[in-house]
């Protein structure tokens, strides 16, 4: 295995011109050549709360929450001494205060006169600590709230300069990426505040599994393709006045086709200008179709393609910036083979081998390049410019550990924008970490209790929407420290197996596909 995606290894292929799959049998295929912050010291006298702590900013602010706190005790305390003077008592430092300066203690013994002792040199006394007092838990809680600015500061610091691993919001050049939005913040810990919920704003019913759906890329409308064989196109709603107390309706469709395959609808894929649609299906067909968005219909006649010998179950397209026109890339049962063809001739040129099993998954984040999962339990990284396979990757699925057990059908993967970050989803449960350019596993936990089915990165890459047969879709904070343990929470859930999760291109939405027959749209509600 290689340590980086950057060594591309040279390699020759046969290209062909033919639509046959016959005759795509008898020529040879293209093969493959083979820091974590320094903790903040606690004061005994009370709890650091999480929200002081770098992962946790944006929260309450805790000097706010300590000022509180030490104007309390100051209030108890007080209460307490005047009680003891009134039932001549001896008086004792409370115990919550052992680590605040002494307070001077009165002799309870000298006062014959409780009324006048009580109006003299002990109420100075009294005052005198009380003010110390004070002044120390200010300059404490100024001294504390310095080191956690400064550890914060570190931390980014530090993470900025670690070019070798993957960070959330950078672009393959290093640079930062300028999100088109804020991400809210979503944490799986407990919190004094109501946890952010996803609503479920619209739901598109049908009289089988909805097996995919795909934003375009202007974000304005989706398309949906199910079991029945019918193709969708429906409108992105409004969300300004969305509330938690919404009610879900049913999407406005902009066009529909019945019987789009003789078979279902296994995925569907837009290219990045969003003027082309192709669908894949158990029918071992692909059709790519034009696409008119000012009038949100399929224009023009389809191209069939017929080189698979088994299902579709993936699609995706690259930009050829050579030749000016989009590349279609598609994988599944049968051979084992991906397929490359040109969008501009509607030909497929170009073979893929490699992978000893079904293909069951195929992502790309630009340029030349795509990834590919198969029920070989393999990740395979292959360049447009070499003709094959630059690189392969067995993911670790054991939780807990790098060096554990190798192998599960690779069911779903991504990569994120910035190309230094891949997450694969499998059948045993569990999702793994890999560090591209680093060449390493970084981690595998464990989000679901069956298949995952779904990896996604969100717009920014801050978090991870993985979909899996457990009927769940879960949300992954992604911002910290990839090799501790990650955060997640069950955002949405079907009344049956999810089957595919796909974030908005620019907002804090998603849609989902289920076995239960439905499409949701989710969204999460202004604060």
């Amino acid at each position: 295995m290689n340590s980086s995606v950057d060594r591309l290894f040279e390699n020759d292929g046969d290209v062909f011109l033919s639509n046959s799959y016959a005759e795509f049998q008898q020529l040879p295929c293209i093969q493959e050549q083979s820091s974590t912050p320094k903790p903040v010291a606690k004061s005994p006298d009370r709890k650091l709360s999480n929200a002081s702590t770098p992962e946790h900013r944006g929260r309450e602010s805790p000097a706010s929450a300590g000022t509180a706190r030490s104007s309390r005790r100051d209030s108890l305390n007080e209460r307490s001494i005047a009680m003891a003077l009134h039932q001549n008592l001896t008086l004792t430092a409370p115990t919550t205060m052992a680590m605040t300066p002494p307070i001077v203690e009165p002799v309870v013994g000298a006062c014959a006169n409780l009324d006048e002792s009580f109006s003299g040199e002990l109420v100075k006394e009294f005052q005198k600590a009380k003010l110390k007092l004070q002044e120390a838990m200010v300059l404490r809680e100024q001294k504390r709230d310095e080191m956690i600015r400064q550890l914060h500061i570190e931390t980014i610091s530090n993470k900025t300069k670690n070019a070798a691993s993957p960070h959330p919001g950078v672009n393959g050049n290093g640079e930062c990426r300028d999100p088109s939005f804020e991400e809210p913040q979503i944490r799986g810990e407990p919190s004094d505040n109501p946890k952010p919920k996803f609503v479920a704003v619209t739901t598109l019913e049908d009289v089988q599994a909805v097996r995919c759906a795909e934003f375009h890329p202007g974000g304005q409308l989706y398309a949906v393709g199910s079991n029945s064989k019918t193709l969708r196109i429906c409108a992105y709603p409004k969300l300004t006045d969305l509330r938690e107390e919404h009610q879900t309706y049913q999407p406005m469709v902009l066009f529909k086709r019945t019987k789009h395959h003789k078979g279902s609808i296994y995925c569907l894929a837009w290219s990045p200008e969003g003027d082309l649609m192709a669908t894949g299906s158990n029918d071992k067909t692909v059709k790519l179709m034009r696409f008119n968005v000012d009038t949100s219909n399929l224009e023009g006649e389809e191209v069939e393609l017929s080189m698979h010998d088994g299902t579709v179950r993936d699609l995706c397209f690259l930009e050829d910036t050579t030749n000016k026109s989009s590349l279609l890339i598609s994988g599944g049962a049968g051979d084992c083979k991906i397929y490359v063809t040109d969008c501009a001739t509607g030909t497929p040129f170009q073979a893929l081998s490699g992978h000893t099993g079904h293909i069951l998954a195929l992502y790309t984040w630009g340029g030349a390049m795509f990834v590919s999962g198969s029920h070989d339990k393999t990740v395979r990284f292959w360049d447009l410019r070499t003709r094959g396979c630059v690189n392969m990757v067995t993911p670790i699925t054991q939780v807990g550990g790098v060096s554990g057990r190798h192998g599960c059908p690779v069911a779903s993967l991504c990569v994120d924008p910035s190309g230094r970050l891949l997450v694969s989803g499998h059948e045993d449960a569990t999702c793994a970490l890999y560090d591209i350019r680093g060449g390493r596993n970084v981690q595998c936990f464990r989000p679901h209790s069956q298949d995952v089915r779904s990896v996604r990165f969100s717009p920014s890459a801050y978090y991870l929407l993985s979909g899996g047969y457990d009927n769940k879709l879960v949300l992954t904070d992604l911002q910290g420290d990839l090799t501790l343990p990650l955060p997640s929470v069950v955002v949405a859930q079907h009344s049956d197996k999810v089957i595919s999760g796909r974030w908005h291109p620019s907002e804090f939405s998603f849609l989902s596909t289920s076995a239960d027959k439905t499409s949701t749209l989710w969204a999460l509600p202004p604060v």
